[in-house]
């Protein structure tokens, strides 16, 4: 059973969910979220997965080489991202970053902090579809423990503000 939301209750605060990747569509999501993070006073949580799959079949010391490298990636693109929450809500947001499956890492993150209310993704928009991520949680959306909200991608800055 999925643990209870907390962020109405007194000295929590809603917590918008973003995952931060390599997505052209990204962006999206982190506008949209940040503008109605900031129209309701509430925060939000970027996390940054990195893919270890392909690390353990390499020599250990090329795995600490190519994390090092990941964390750099990470910690750089979130800056990025957290620079433009910031400049949207005038707050500071979470970040994490975590090793493993996206599914997995963002599931565990959802049951650790019980204030994160919305998963906030941005559908692809390319031929192959919504993208990997969107296409894989739609397998799991009718047992999911948070609502999820699924931005277009191709929607301008001025038309997420509207509907923020």
């Amino acid at each position: 059973m999925p643990k209870k939301r907390r962020s109405n209750e007194a000295g929590h605060k809603r917590k918008y969910l973003l995952i931060i990747d390599d997505s052209e569509e990204c962006d999206r999501a982190v506008f949209w979220a940040a503008s109605r993070a900031g129209r309701t006073g509430s925060q939000i949580v970027m996390l940054r997965v990195i893919d270890t799959s392909e690390r353990s079949q390499q020599w250990l010391g090329v795995a600490d080489i190519m994390k090092a490298e990941a964390m750099e990636a990470a910690n750089a693109t979130l800056d990025r991202f957290g620079a433009m929450v910031k400049k949207i809500t005038d707050a500071v947001p979470d970040r994490v970053i975590r090793e493993g499956a996206v599914n997995d890492e963002i599931l565990k993150l959802i049951e650790e902090d019980a204030d994160i209310g919305i998963l906030v993704l941005a559908a692809g928009t390319g031929k192959e579809g919504p993208g990997p991520l969107i296409s894989g949680l739609s397998k799991t959306a009718a047992t999911f423990p948070i609502p999820i909200a699924i931005v277009p991608g191709s929607l301008s800055d001025e038309e997420l503000e509207a509907m923020a």
